[in-house]
């Protein structure tokens, strides 16, 4: 085998959603950020469209984008509405992670490839960054909560009206053990073989 397969194999169901609330004071670099960037533009994309866009903010950015997703959300809320403790969390959020990538999917304007092939190319693009984000030991939470869908968060980041958010990704390390595995369902739940 080319490839240690065991390896592989471990670091894919090692993969686990650590919350920001789980992350250390410890820093992620800029030089990880761009290991996983790099692995993300490997992604199968059909007719190579690369339709992912990272926006990536750290240091001052995270204080800055942390703001303005809170502001965000107060200012769509009405007073009965409005949730302090959703708006610290939005806001916390953002103070206790090193990293946060707004991924998003650019449409072509030519539209030659279907856009939810655009979505699915950019969802594995993601994966990619979690599974070398799982092999370098680092935490990650996709979260998509928030006004992370709104046109507001997509002018934010610099997208059209017509492309589309998919998440937040929160990047830290993780402040104690790696979490457990969780169970999941045998194939054959979700498996139907069709075979003459």
């Amino acid at each position: 085998m080319k490839y240690s397969l065991s390896e592989l194999n471990e670091i894919i169901e090692n993969r686990r959603t650590i919350f920001p609330e789980q992350f250390s004071e410890r820093k992620v670099q800029r030089e990880q950020v761009e290991k996983l960037i790099n692995a993300a533009k490997w992604a199968p994309t059909h007719r190579l469209t690369q339709p992912w866009r990272f926006t990536i903010f750290m240091g001052q950015g995270l204080t800055d984008f942390g703001k303005f997703h809170a502001d965000l959300y107060k200012d769509s809320k009405t007073a009965e509405d409005f949730s302090q403790m959703k708006y610290d969390k939005i806001f916390s959020r953002a103070s206790v992670a090193s990293a946060i990538i707004v991924v998003g999917v650019k449409r072509d304007p030519n539209a030659k490839v279907p856009f939810v092939e655009e979505i699915a190319a950019t969802a594995a693009a993601v994966q990619n960054i979690a599974l070398m984000a799982t092999a370098s030991g680092l935490a990650l939470y996709w979260g998509t909560g928030g006004m992370t869908f709104s046109d507001e968060m997509k002018s934010h980041v610099g997208l059209n009206e017509d492309d589309q958010i998919i998440g937040q990704l929160f990047l830290g390390y993780p402040a104690g053990e790696w979490p457990r595995k969780t169970p999941r369902k045998p194939m054959e739940y979700f498996t139907d073989w069709r075979i003459d």
